[in-house]
């Protein structure tokens, strides 16, 4: 669809881009394919992703690459005459110029340059006068690891996100660099939008910790560890947590993704596979009991599904309504028609050569994103910059106060269940808004429990889950049977007093209540709502049962995790989630800044899937420029050599080393004592480093050996060598960094008693952490909104209650 660049979401917004690596370019890139002037800063060297695989052959003879293009489409570039801290006084002269600064130079540089921000230059600091800066940093600016050295492997492994993945007897897997970047590009968009919805009140700073976002993606573990219910091990390739068979097996021909959650799912599949039988057996009645006999159903679950192509069972499983997927490749992946009909993959120019990549996969309509685009040659638009004085300055903004959060005039109903989508509504919740959580007692968030037993009821089980509760801090929480009319009808008027919806149901569900956007909107015209299905709406794939875990079986990122020896591997439980989640958030954020603008709503028809895509882009773009890929390499990395995990003294004890420059090969070598591969002049370069990785690796596993994990983690780090501990998720709450960034905070919630939730992975500087509002109880704060939003008096809420619309205790669903 064209778009009019006048009617993008961000036409006329001047962003500056600061600093190296793919989270801050993610970040500038939803910026720019949404109309915003970007203008990327680099070195006089350029940006390393400049020399990240996969690479196009330029008429120069100089390779580029391809990556770097897709992550700066549609900006624009200027080179410095040096490093980053060169020409302060131009520098801070273009900086007051823009809206918005990205700045990620603390990634290379270190802390000490955030105390020097971009926009003051030789100490003017514009009368007081700043922009809106979102800074992103390994660690954060406190606590023991704020000095590591960081890469997105490291911060991974210390937040407990590769421990669980891999082979029982390790290592446990990485997953590809780009991942962590692209969750954090997300959050960084986040703050900065956030930040612009409430610009009435001032600029705002906010800092984002990389290692707190990675930790973000295996949240809902931390939930599993308080309750109990997390294995205290590695389970295995494609085993996670308590469900099974929730993983990615061989057919005749491709690999088929499977989830079996529930009991009458796990039937659907033994039926399809001829065994319905298997759906009785006592072994079986359970995720937990079927994990415990996994090998067992293993045995006949593999050459079952070898009867069969990938494609067959697919169409078989979906009339189940079991959830299951095609695990494609990337050359299967760009030929899937759901995505073609969603444009999910657009046109990238870089120089003379032609790819595609994956869209932004946050669709506004004719607000963007713009559908692909063309990078800049290094330094294309300096002499254009190099004249800041001409340059229509920023209109200059006093910090705003730092406890007064940027949308808290902004109200939401939260329709949502489960992990993606109320962690979409929370991140709107942490940035201030009032989120109102709309529940019913017949049919509560499913992620309060899903065994509808007796003692599910008379226990109140359903208000002892931590997944709940950590995923739905800071909100309010109501009741409203759905079902029936009264209950629509309170819907309705909760509708006109909000400015957004959120939702998650499968797409069948709200239209059959009377409750899709059509609806709603006639209700209130300028409200904006996002809805996130798996596949999204009015396709072909739109009715699909998915979970976490499947989406990211559906995108094909397994294929390229782990080991070639073993099957493609899933990251973690429910990958998908946290990424839509993130994805959701970020689009309810950039629909109600157009809203803002516009004075209109919009209807946002997000797909899951397609919001785990840029987590695939070298992969996707290797396919598209090669018509190939790399096969499977482990925990190897494309410029960082070595990397690795390497095992240690102790039970199942890791660290991870990553190698991001010449300089920390030296370093490793003194800290090995290995004087002999420091006068072999084939090891100087990383090319030279990743012929001989074998060898390399032996070395640093014998050296590993011989000390603990938390030893080898503080003499790398000592030596300035990005090293990290592989923790264990249930040690991470533990963790003496995010316990002294108070990252964890104790919070007392009934029928849970003190557990530790989470805060966000933003933080501004000025601001306490703030402290956390306990995750609703069902119907908990029906007085409060009954009476305070819609001006419902008692009578009428007794009627209510009295006819079973509201309440505030789970009842049994009717046979």
């Amino acid at each position: 669809m064209h778009t009019s660049e006048s009617r993008l979401a961000f036409s006329g917004l001047r962003v500056l881009e600061i600093g190296c690596g793919a989270a801050v370019a993610y970040a500038g890139k939803l910026f720019a394919d949404f109309g915003a002037e970007v203008i990327k800063l680099e070195d006089a060297d350029g940006d390393t992703l400049r020399r990240l695989p996969p690479l196009l052959n330029e008429a120069n003879g100089e390779p580029a690459s391809a990556l770097h293009a897709w992550l700066n489409t549609n900006k624009r570039s200027v080179a410095l005459r040096g490093k980053t801290g060169a020409e302060p006084t131009w520098l801070s002269g273009l900086a007051r110029t823009c809206d918005v600064i990205l700045d990620a130079r603390a990634l290379d540089e270190g802390l000490e340059v955030l105390k020097r921000p971009v926009y003051a230059g030789d100490g003017n600091d514009g009368q007081g006068k700043a922009p809106i800066e979102v800074c992103l940093t390994w660690f954060g600016e406190s606590g023991p690891y704020s000095g590591f050295a960081g890469t997105e492997a490291v911060c991974r492994a210390l937040a407990g996100a590769v421990y669980c993945s891999g082979a029982k007897q390790g290592p446990p897997h990485l997953p590809h660099d780009i991942q962590t970047a692209i969750a954090a590009g997300v959050a960084a968009f986040s703050s900065a939008t956030a930040a612009l919805l409430g610009r009435s009140d001032g600029s705002r700073r906010y800092v984002l910790s990389i290692h707190e976002v990675a930790f973000s993606l295996v949240e809902m573990e931390a939930g599993m560890v308080q309750d109990g219910r997390h294995p205290m091990a590695r389970l295995g390739v494609n085993r996670f947590c308590t469900a099974h068979p929730a993983g990615i097996y061989e057919t005749k021909q491709g690999w088929i993704g499977l989830f079996a959650h529930t009991g009458p799912q796990w039937a659907a599949l033994c039926a399809a596979i001829g065994h319905p039988d298997l759906a009785a057996d006592p072994r079986f009645a359970s995720g937990p009991t079927r994990m415990v006999h996994a090998d067992e159903i293993d045995a006949f679950l593999i050459p079952s599904l070898r009867a069969r192509t990938a494609e067959e069972w697919f169409n078989v499983l979906r009339k189940q309504k079991f959830p299951a997927v095609i695990v494609p490749t990337m050359a299967e992946l760009l030929q899937q028609g759901v995505h073609r009909e969603r444009g999910a993959f657009v046109p990238v120019k870089a120089g003379a050569a032609e790819f595609e990549g994956p869209v932004v996969p946050l669709p506004m309509g004719d607000a963007g994103p713009l559908p692909g685009g063309k990078a800049a040659l290094l330094d294309a638009d300096g002499p254009r910059y190099r004249e800041a004085q001409r340059l229509t300055p920023a209109a200059g903004l006093t910090r705003a106060a730092p406890d007064a959060p940027p949308l808290r005039k902004i109200r939401v109903v939260d329709l949502t269940m489960g992990w993606a989508g109320p962690l979409a509504a929370r991140t709107l919740a942490d940035f201030g808004a009032e989120v109102i959580k709309v529940e019913s007692t017949g049919y509560p968030d499913w992620w309060r429990g899903t065994h509808y037993t007796d003692e599910f009821y008379q226990e109140k089980l359903y208000e002892k889950n931590s997944n709940f509760a950590l995923m739905n801090r800071n909100k309010l929480g109501i009741t409203l049977d759905l079902t029936r009319a009264e209950g629509r009808a309170v819907l309705f008027d909760l509708v006109a007093k909000a400015d957004i919806v959120i939702e998650n149901y499968s797409t069948e569900v709200l239209p059959k209540l009377g409750l899709d956007y059509a609806v709603l909107s006639q209700v209130n015209p300028r409200l904006v709502m996002v809805s996130m299905p798996a596949f999204g709406s009015g396709n072909a794939w739109s009715t699909i049962r998915a979970y976490g875990g499947t989406l990211e079986q559906a995108s094909g990122l397994p294929q390229h995790t782990g080991f070639p020896q073993d099957p493609p591997a899933l990251t973690s439980y429910a990958y998908g989630d946290p990424v839509g989640g993130f994805n959701g958030g970020a689009a309810a954020l950039l629909a109600l800044f157009v809203q803002q603008r516009s004075g209109k709503g919009r209807h946002v028809n997000l797909s899951q899937v397609e919001c785990m895509l840029p987590m695939t882009a070298p992969f996707l773009i290797e396919q598209s420029v090669h018509g190939t890929t790399t096969p499977r390499s482990g925990n190897a990395h494309p410029l960082h050599a070595p990397q690795g995990i390497y095992q240690c003294a102790g039970d199942d004890a890791w660290v991870v080393v990553s190698i991001t420059s010449d300089a920390q090969w030296q370093a490793l070598l003194t800290v090995m004592q290995a004087a002999d591969l420091a006068l072999d002049p084939a090891l100087e370069k990383a090319a030279g480093r990743r012929a001989r990785h074998e060898e390399i690796d032996r070395r640093i596993n014998a050296w590993a050996r011989a000390r603990s994990a938390q030893s080898a983690m503080a003499e790398l780090q000592q030596a300035g060598i990005s090293a990290g501990e592989v923790k264990p998720i249930w040690t991470v709450l533990d963790d003496p960094h995010l316990r002294a960034r108070e990252f964890f905070k104790a919070t007392t919630r009934p029928y849970i008693g003190e557990f530790l939730a989470t805060t966000p992975w933003f933080r501004e500087p000025g601001a306490t952490v703030a402290a956390v509002r306990p995750a609703p109880t069902l119907g908990q704060h029906n007085n409060d909104v009954f009476s305070r939003v819609l001006g419902m008096s008692a009578d009428q809420q007794q009627t209510l209650e009295r006819d079973g619309i509201i309440g505030n205790t789970a009842t049994r669903k009717a046979a």
